[in-house]
């Protein structure tokens, strides 16, 4: 089979489409087809050998991605035989998704209702669960002001949409005109350009007040938003797509009469279960992913050198021929 294989690490160009021997399923493992593999900032960072925490990095030579949508193809041992031909999404631990086939457990396989196509599943594996999981915890509701900063990336555009079902009023934050229309798109009151230095006092101007930021970017973008906070705002924190969590201290939070919500890592049955539940709402066409880059396997090292440039819309993906 065809896979996307890193002998180094490096620029984008590491990648590389090579014939590598077919997987096979072991006891309780399934072989998946794969049609659509997911690409993320973090896989761009371990790529390049510089990714959150150095026990991110694999053994060399290594086939990334997390990620994939696809068909069970086979089934090994101790798994259901009645598995094979299902649509299925699945993470496989961030090694072996930039390929033709992946192995998988059968056990974290979710399956894919028929109203979803399996691009759109993919695309809502991890940002769907991600942003569920969030709005679960900050609770926006009518009458609040929700801030979503990185709003027209694959997880913000999830969030504008379930803070606008939620009742909220939503200010979307992104950098450049094409992605603030995407985020007017899709149901933001304000949009703002924080590549203007006075996009804060913009907000503030706009906005009476602010109840909840939802924080994808981190660094001095997160700190700022979350100055903008009301006493009893709700601030969560989830990525740092600018490099660097935000540093708010506890003493701070404290100070400004703000909870920081973080929550606690969910177990594997509370992921499958978001999971699930994005799945659902994408079913009932109450939640729609953005991809806004698709790529095929071969063009993995331009998928990455896409969402490195800062130019990426919604999600990223590569397809699979079949």
């Amino acid at each position: 089979m065809k896979a996307v294989v890193m002998h180094e690490f490096g620029p984008p160009d590491v990648l590389r489409l090579e014939d590598v021997p077919d997987p096979s399923a072991g006891t309780g493992e399934v072989v998946v087809g794969v049609e659509f593999a997911s690409v993320t900032f973090v896989e761009t960072q371990v790529r390049a050998g510089r990714p959150p925490s150095a026990a991110m990095l694999p053994a060399l030579p290594a086939v990334l991605g997390n990620g994939v949508g696809g068909t069970v193809t086979r089934v090994g041992a101790g798994a259901d035989p009645s598995l094979a031909g299902r649509r299925v999404v699945t993470a496989l631990g961030g090694r072996g998704g930039y390929a033709e086939q992946a192995v998988a457990p059968a056990a974290g396989l979710i399956e894919v209702p028929e109203e979803v196509g399996l691009r759109d599943a993919t695309a809502l594996l991890a940002d769907g669960r991600t942003a569920l999981g969030l709005v679960d915890l900050a609770r926006p509701g009518t009458g609040d002001t929700v801030l979503v900063e990185a709003a027209a990336g694959g997880v913000g555009t999830l969030l504008v949409q379930l803070a606008r079902a939620a009742g909220a009023r939503v200010v979307a934050l992104a950098g450049g005109g094409r992605k603030l229309a995407v985020a007017r798109h899709l149901g933001a009151d304000l949009v703002v350009d924080y590549s203007d230095a006075r996009w804060p006092s913009l907000v503030r101007a706009a906005a009476e007040k602010v109840d909840v930021v939802f924080d994808g970017v981190g660094g001095d973008i997160g700190l700022a938003a979350f100055g903008l906070l009301a006493a009893g705002g709700r601030f969560c924190p989830f990525g740092m797509a600018s490099g660097s969590f935000t540093p708010v201290t506890p003493d701070l939070a404290r100070e400004r009469g703000v909870a920081v919500l973080r929550g606690t890592p969910p177990t594997a049955e509370r992921i499958r279960e978001l999971s699930r539940a994005a799945l659902a709402e994408a079913a009932a066409g109450r939640l729609r992913p953005v991809v806004g880059q698709e790529f095929p396997l071969s063009r993995a090292a331009d998928a990455h050198a896409a969402i490195e440039s800062r130019a990426t819309i919604g999600k990223t993906l590569l397809a699979v021929p079949r």
